[in-house]
């Protein structure tokens, strides 16, 4: 059975086992740089632009792999009617909500971080103490950026969690036999 004409190559193979790797490397790694940034702010404030840098890459790899993914069960694998393959590409349609879902949460952490910081820094400079010493500077966005935070953290674990899943049903279809 022959490859159809308009799936993507590269080098004559089929793009698709080789663009995975974007998200199976760059997607996990996002999220743990993105965890660590969570939960440490000194280094949500030295590491944000490459951090965030990495999360669009990795976000926008989902697509890309789910594109030619399809392309290559369409021109390939949709008429053999291997359950294998036919769990891997299933899977594989769920990942973007989780990547998305991730990937604002980051920006969100970001931008909340930055006002956090602000409020921070106002508080400290004494401008924000009335005549009691009492800090009159609310700490509404230290609070939101805390739970931000903890949705940064879930998110890229559910994130990384359903690309191995998804990993794993595609490594299984191949390993196991593709058939036909």
């Amino acid at each position: 059975m022959a490859l159809a004409d308009d799936l993507v190559k590269i080098s004559g193979i089929p793009a698709h086992p080789l663009l995975v790797h974007a998200v199976v490397v760059l997607l996990p790694l996002a999220c743990l740089a993105a965890a660590a940034i969570a939960v440490r702010p000194v280094w949500r404030r030295r590491y944000a632009w490459p951090v965030l840098g990495l999360t669009l890459v990795g976000v926008a790899a989902v697509p890309v792999a789910q594109e030619t993914g399809e392309q290559l069960y369409e021109g390939r694998f949709d008429r053999l009617g291997n359950p294998l393959i036919d769990h891997h590409a299933s899977l594989g349609n769920d990942l973007l909500p989780f990547a998305l879902g991730f990937g604002v949460a980051v920006v969100a952490l970001l931008i909340a971080g930055r006002l956090a910081d602000r409020e921070h820094a106002a508080a400290e400079d004494g401008g924000g103490k009335d005549d009691g010493g009492t800090t009159t500077v609310t700490r509404t966005w230290r609070r939101i950026a805390v739970v931000i935070a903890v949705v940064v953290v879930a998110s890229g674990a559910a994130a990384v969690v359903q690309t191995v899943r998804i990993g794993d049903s595609g490594s299984r279809a191949v390993w196991e036999g593709v058939g036909g």
